[in-house]
């Protein structure tokens, strides 16, 4: 346990192990965005599961999660939190001993964001990490990424959102920008451009098959499966990209089976085997922002009551195997997702694509020339791992 008196607020940087830590740990971001109109809160469960002993990830890697505690005249509370994970697939894959942080959450002020960093440093440097990343939750399938502009609205389903503060505390403790991400927003109101048309007619020529993801029984399974192996082949040379278990795959395809508005998720085929999709999602979020991460039976009601007003959309992945390209698989599947989600009876006004990371410029050429523009911009960092604590 680490003593820290600051001017601003004395606390104490102490490892999650029991129930009531956890739940101190997980209370963190009300304090953080108590006044924040943007936010929108994660639902605890996921969040919880994440961290328990029965985490798939935990077959591959391992974690600590730590909290940052001040007393109030109500007892103990948390004030900040941060996770420590080595995850040995991502090491193996970049042949480096490279760590991660996530799950951070802290209240302004830079002490406290210091020794929650500085406790993940330590713990990785025992683990005889050379490295540190993030933030990265567990893996870049979860959460990553800290948003460095763009605080002006909300996040769109499964993006981060974080304090405009969040960069400056990196900033002042050393660390290097490890990659910058940027997400786009289109105007669905206006047409795409006609290549996207064309496109489609050329892949449809040349046997590629198009249809919507299948939603049910066994033919849901097989699809979820194949997006698994597909995925795992097309994003193998990701910046910090690991890849998943089957099980951790499929677990959070289960989760969102019935979120998938077929209409906007396409799937692209030849010969019978996939080679492409699209994958988008609804934006949840204008539903969850209402639910207070809870969703007991008032959550559940209060999500689809507001599941109503949603009338935008995220575009998660466009993926195409590199031989199909030229097929013009990546613009026929824009076109059969966009034009799915402004067919008559959508209420879908606009749609954000991405993240896409700096150096992608084949996906940001394909994006950007719909007509969609950069609104968000997103960082992770880097920082080397001295023998000792600097």
């Amino acid at each position: 346990m680490v003593t820290a008196p600051t001017p601003a607020t004395a606390f104490q940087i102490q490892v999650v192990s029991t129930p009531a830590e956890q739940e101190m740990f997980l209370n963190v971001p009300n304090r953080v965005y108590a006044t924040d109109p943007n936010w929108v809160p994660p639902l605890r469960s996921s969040i919880a599961k994440q961290l328990s002993p029965e985490n798939p990830f935990l077959e591959y890697g391992k974690l600590q999660p730590f909290i940052a505690v001040t007393q109030t005249a109500k007892g103990s509370e948390a004030v900040g939190r941060i996770v420590a994970a080595v995850n040995q697939r991502l090491i193996e894959r970049e042949g480096q001993s490279v760590g991660v942080f996530g799950f951070f959450e802290c209240i302004n002020d830079g002490a406290i964001a210091q020794a929650l960093l500085h406790a993940a440093c330590q713990w990785l440097r025992e683990q005889g990490m050379t490295k540190i990343r993030g933030p990265i939750d567990l893996s870049t399938h979860n959460n990553c990424l800290f948003l460095v502009d763009g605080f002006d609205s909300p996040p769109m389903i499964m993006m981060p959102y974080n304090p405009p503060y969040y960069p400056a505390f990196m900033e002042q403790d050393g660390w290097q920008k490890g990659r910058d991400a940027y997400a786009y927003l289109l105007n669905l109101e206006r047409p795409l451009p006609p290549r996207y048309e064309k496109g489609y007619r050329i892949a449809s020529k040349s046997g590629i098959h198009f249809r919507p993801l299948h939603l049910k029984g066994e033919a849901f399974t097989q699809d979820a499966q194949n997006l698994y192996f597909l995925f795992n082949k097309a994003f193998v040379n990701n910046y910090s990209s690991s890849p998943r278990t089957l099980e951790e795959f499929m677990e959070e395809g289960k989760s969102l089976q019935s979120l998938v508005d077929p209409d906007i998720f396409w799937i692209a085929e030849h010969n019978g085997e996939m080679i492409g999709f699209f994958m988008a999602l609804p934006d949840y979020n204008i539903a969850l922002k209402h639910v207070n991460g809870k969703l007991n039976w008032l959550g559940i009601l209060k999500f689809l009551w507001y599941r109503r007003q949603v009338n935008q959309a995220r575009v998660i992945v466009i993926c195409a195997l590199p031989e199909f390209r030229r097929q013009m698989v990546p613009l026929a599947l824009i076109h059969l997702g966009m034009s799915g989600g402004t067919q008559t009876g959508k209420a879908y006004k606009q749609a954000e694509l991405g993240y896409v990371y700096e150096d992608n410029e084949p996906s940001r050429k394909v994006i950007e020339a719909t007509g969609a523009t950069i609104y968000k911009t997103y960082r992770i960092y880097e920082k080397a791992l001295s023998l000792t604590p600097q």
